[in-house]
């Protein structure tokens, strides 16, 4: 029933919803290589595949953004060399990551994958069975090419903070948004191998980029925590 209330709000913010499509300012992805490493012994390989926060829209560049930064608190704290590589386009859905990014994996297996994805399965209206469905398939596709990693997928973003969305837009994908979150979470207590890091809490305004609808370099540092926690206490 709550699921369901979704769609006339929707229906009743659509104005809303097409004015800031039209008029949104758009950012480009991060500056800088999509690959690099951190020296030390026995390295890990991690890779961020998803959408725009992996490709560092609202960073300067991606050493600064949501994968720079994972790969130099991994290094911390494992005390281990890491090989990154970032895998990112902006406005991917979960089932276009399946089939755009993930035949762009390097052929070696990888220690940690980090997933974003969700957002534009939301904007893009896709349903809560359609979205588990095309996220179980994501996931089971990086399984399957690297049996032994740990996959740590993101949380929906905090859709009701969002400074670009107007009210009550913001309100309404920020109700959508949990509803996506616990389709996810309820999806990932079925993959052992697969890890859900949630965004607790309310962002402040400060705490996103300039463009209002991404994580500031600040805030990724914070989400790179909370990501590292998880692998370790796996």
């Amino acid at each position: 029933m709550r699921h369901s209330l979704f769609w006339p709000a929707f229906a009743l913010t659509l104005p809303q919803a097409l004015w800031v499509r039209q008029t949104a300012r758009r950012f480009a992805d991060a500056e800088g290589p999509t690959e690099g490493s951190i020296d030390g012994p026995d390295p890990l390989r991690l890779c961020g595949i998803g959408d725009s926060i992996i490709a560092g829209v609202g960073c300067r560049t991606l050493n600064q953004a949501l994968i720079g930064h994972t790969a130099r608190t991994l290094h911390e704290e494992v005390k281990r060399g890491v090989h990154w590589q970032a895998l990112g386009r902006t406005g991917s859905t979960a089932g276009g990551i399946l089939r755009r990014l993930v035949p762009q994996l390097h052929e070696q297996t990888m220690d940690v994958f980090v997933v974003s994805a969700g957002v534009n399965d939301l904007t893009a209206l896709k349903t809560l069975s359609k979205w588990s469905a095309s996220l179980e398939a994501l996931l089971r596709a990086l399984h399957a090419h690297s049996p032994q990693a740990r996959i740590i997928l993101l949380g929906m973003p905090p859709m009701h903070c969002f400074p670009l969305l107007p009210q009550p837009l913001r309100a309404v994908f920020g109700f959508r948004a949990r509803s996506f979150d616990l389709t996810a979470s309820d999806l990932l207590e079925t993959l052992d191998f697969a890890t859900y890091v949630p965004f607790d809490g309310d962002f402040r305004p400060e705490q996103f980029a300039a463009d209002g609808y991404h994580p500031s370099e600040a805030s990724c540092a914070e989400i790179a925590d909370r990501i590292v926690d998880a692998f370790a206490k796996r």
